[in-house]
Formats: C-alpha cells, structure tokens, sequence
C-alpha cells in the first residue's frame, strides 16, 4: 500500500492527514472551511485516494493559514506516498467541464516542484472562502509533493463551478500519473534513473 501520515504543528496550525494513493476515494475531513471540506473530498473521490484531514486553525484570522498548511500536507504525503515513484505512469492530464467552466490540468510528477496556475475566478469569495486561496493550495501542493502541475481555465464564469472544476481535473490527472504500468513496475520512468 503506498500510504502516508503527515502530523504538522505550528502556532498557526494544527494538522492530521492521512493519504492512501490506492484507495476507494473515500474522504474523512474537517479543516474548519466548509468550503476547503467540500473540495477536499471530491479530491479524494475523483482521484480514488483515501484521505483524512483534521485541521484546527487560526480561522478566526482568516482561512489562508489553514488552507496553505493543508496544501502543505498533501504535498508530503504524495511525496512519500510514492517512494522511489518505481512504475508510476508519471504524467496525467484531462480537460475536465463543470458545467460551464471547462479546466485542463496536466501532472509531471518529476521530483521538481511548480505551480503554473492560469485560473480567472470572477469573485472574491465563494461563500466566507477567499478565491485566492485557490492558487496558495495548489502552489503548497506542487512544491511540497515535487511535481509539475498546470490549470487552466479555458472557459468559466462561475467561481464556484471552476474551483471546483480544478480539484476534479487535478485529482483525476493525478489518478492517472500515479498509477503503475504492470509493464514497468521495477523502473523509475525518468532517463536519469531517478525522479
């Protein structure tokens, strides 16, 4: 099973996660933003992952700690989830709609960290969730789990539908890189030997 417990404690945060990357898509959270809830367990259902986050943050700020930390977390858990990345197909992309909005996402899981987001989201919120949020969870993301990750809007004009839209189309990318080629399931797919 290629699984990972994460456990980060700041003055800011307080966050449990667990991720099993070969699950059913069952999601146990409770980070405190309904919101970040919502997204996390299509996350979880979409890419087939197993996942648990408790977080108990300084929300009384605002959500950007919680949301950045959370980002943080997943991205480790990936990260050591995988291991040596032995077998893994190690690119995935899709263009996913969500009714109006149509996002493309595509995955490197290539040991370099980065985010190249190009979402335009209409609004400042999406209930009490500020939307720029977004782009600092998937920053964190991409850089704690040492992977590649593009989304783009290609079409949208509800803040909602394309946040959304991003979380399925990155799991569902996901689910795909992650995954093993039987026919490959001793080698790193990397001509370097290594990811």
């Amino acid at each position: 099973m290629r699984n990972a417990e994460i456990k980060r404690t700041t003055a800011e945060t307080d966050i449990f996660l667990q991720l099993n990357l070969d699950g059913r898509g069952i999601g146990e959270i409770a980070t405190g933003c309904g919101f970040l809830d919502h997204m996390l367990t299509l996350f979880a259902r979409h890419g087939r992952f197993d996942l648990t986050v408790t977080c108990k943050g300084d929300t009384f700020v605002d959500y950007h700690h919680t949301v950045e930390d959370i980002g943080i977390c997943l991205g480790q858990a990936f990260k050591e989830a995988l291991g040596s990345k032995k077998g893994i197909i190690r690119y995935g992309d899709i263009t996913l709609p969500m009714d109006e909005a149509l996002i493309l996402s595509a995955v490197d899981i290539s040991g370099r960290g980065g985010c190249y987001y190009a979402l335009e989201i209409p609004t400042q919120k999406v209930g009490d969730f500020d939307t720029e949020l977004d782009q600092e969870f998937w920053i964190a993301f991409a850089q704690n789990a040492g992977l590649t990750l593009h989304i783009r809007q290609l079409t949208g004009r509800n803040s909602h539908h394309i946040i959304e839209g991003a979380f399925k189309s990155v799991a569902r990318s996901l689910k795909a890189a992650v995954a093993i080629d039987p026919a490959y399931a001793n080698e790193v797919p990397s001509t370097k030997g290594m990811l």
